[in-house]
């Protein structure tokens, strides 16, 4: 994009032999020979440069250049004739970057042209690096530019100061943790504890005691007193993942806290009072958990106050390019390899809809750096899943049984309704083990 002069000069042989200068070299120009029309046109238009007369027929050149200071980031160089040199330091005060006495050469006023635009281009620069810095520190390690994650952003910053709860929907993998975590880094309460929870991997008679603690001997292995994760996030924030997995017994006492910032030990009788900021995330549909009657309608309407819904990688493939280039950023780091994806590579990512999101294309960029033989990663390089569906008639022993164990934990938790700790005891796995399996198969239910 050309950079745009604006010129003011009341004598029109000089403003038209200027004009043409400006021109010839290149640059959009713009002129008047009056600094009421100018000052008009300065407040609907951007201008890198502005070139005026101190001495104009209606307007002097320091009233424009004082208009100029409050409305505008452009460079000022102003022209003076010989004699009025006291203008042209009132010119500097008043913040122009230079002045430039007349008569004077096209080549000195082109010269001085390019050390304006020079300057104005560090000026931006600079700019613009400070706010990159200020959205890295804002939002450190969220990636996208598209219009469905500025949004997010947007509510980011709007609720991040306030104590208000806030509940993040989204699909696996999306980064729920990731906003979570900023929201309490810009927060008010970023000098005090961030606990976080995974309340999918902990089994039902152990959620009590790790959310609200318990008393020495409140059951066998209770050999004393420890502190919940409620009671660690005082003056905090707390995050519950995956809080749709909370048994209901569980949920009335998280409803409590909630409503009344109270809660006792497992096992005990003193009732704690905590000043907690709450987040919970979650990749289950809470209103139909409610109609099932698995989640407790009141819990939802208190978690559901600010609703932050992420969306799912496949809207918002915009970004997959950045997304690429941040993972292979860790990669280089991690392996101490310069790597790079060609475009048929780049294309076929972008093709692919990422059920897992943006944790499996990290997956698939680290995987990829790892078994490359080349410093190009190219699209036969690829996961054979990315790049066409495979043939079933060729799939190995372990895909196979992988397949088969993936529809059996399906048809178990349909029988249970969801219910993860019934479906860990039918299948004889821990809880944990089932929600690793779940997260690693890419099961939602």
């Amino acid at each position: 994009m050309r950079e745009t002069i604006l010129l003011i000069e009341d004598e029109k042989l000089m403003r038209v032999t200027l004009e043409d200068a400006l021109k010839s070299a290149g640059y959009d120009v713009v002129s008047f020979e009056t600094g009421t029309g100018a000052m008009d046109s300065l407040m609907n238009n951007p201008f890198d440069v502005i070139v005026t007369d101190v001495r104009l027929p209606d307007v002097d050149g320091l009233s424009i250049l004082k208009k100029i200071s409050s409305t505008n980031d452009a460079q000022v160089i102003v022209m003076t004739a010989f004699g009025t040199i006291k203008d042209a330091v009132e010119a500097m005060k008043l913040g122009a970057f230079d002045y430039i006495t007349k008569p004077f050469s096209l080549d000195e006023f082109l010269l001085l042209i390019e050390r304006a635009l020079d300057v104005k281009r560090l000026k931006d620069e600079n700019i613009r690096l400070k706010k990159d810095l200020s959205r890295c520190y804002c939002f450190p390690n969220i990636i996208g530019e598209s219009h469905e994650m500025k949004k997010v952003y947007s509510l980011v910053e709007k609720v991040a100061d306030s104590d208000s709860t806030v509940l993040i929907l989204g699909e696996s993998g999306t980064g729920k943790e990731l906003i979570a975590t900023t929201i309490h880094y810009q927060s008010k309460r970023k000098d005090k504890p961030l606990i976080k929870v995974n309340c999918a991997a902990m089994s039902e008679g152990l959620i009590e005691s790790e959310l609200f603690g318990h008393e020495k001997g409140a059951f066998t292995g209770a050999i004393k007193r420890k502190p919940g994760r409620f009671e660690l996030a005082s003056g905090g924030t707390i995050f519950l993942d995956e809080i749709g997995d909370i048994p209901l017994s569980t949920q009335s006492k998280i409803l409590r806290v909630i409503q009344e910032r109270q809660f006792e030990r497992v096992g005990g009788t003193e009732t704690l009072n905590v000043d907690v900021r709450i987040i919970a995330a979650t990749n289950r549909n809470l209103e139909e958990e409610v109609k099932r009657g698995n989640f407790r309608e009141d819990l939802y309407y208190r978690l559901n106050v600010i609703p932050i819904t992420l969306p799912p990688l496949r809207n918002r493939k915009e970004d997959i390019p950045y997304l690429i280039d941040f993972f292979l950023d860790k990669c280089k780091n991690k392996l101490s390899r310069n790597i790079s994806f060609s475009k048929d590579a780049i294309d076929a990512l972008l093709a692919y809809d990422y059920p897992g999101n943006i944790r499996e294309l990290e997956n698939i960029v680290e995987r990829c750096v790892i078994l490359s033989t080349s410093d190009t990663i190219q699209k036969d390089d690829l996961p054979p899943f990315i790049v066409k569906k495979p043939d079933n008639k060729y799939l190995s022993l372990s895909d196979i049984a992988a397949e088969a164990e993936k529809e059996h934990i399906i048809r178990i938790l349909k029988t249970t309704k969801g219910n993860k700790t019934r479906a860990a005891e039918m299948l004889g796995i821990s809880r944990k083990t089932l929600w690793e399996k779940m997260n690693a198969y890419r099961i939602e239910l």
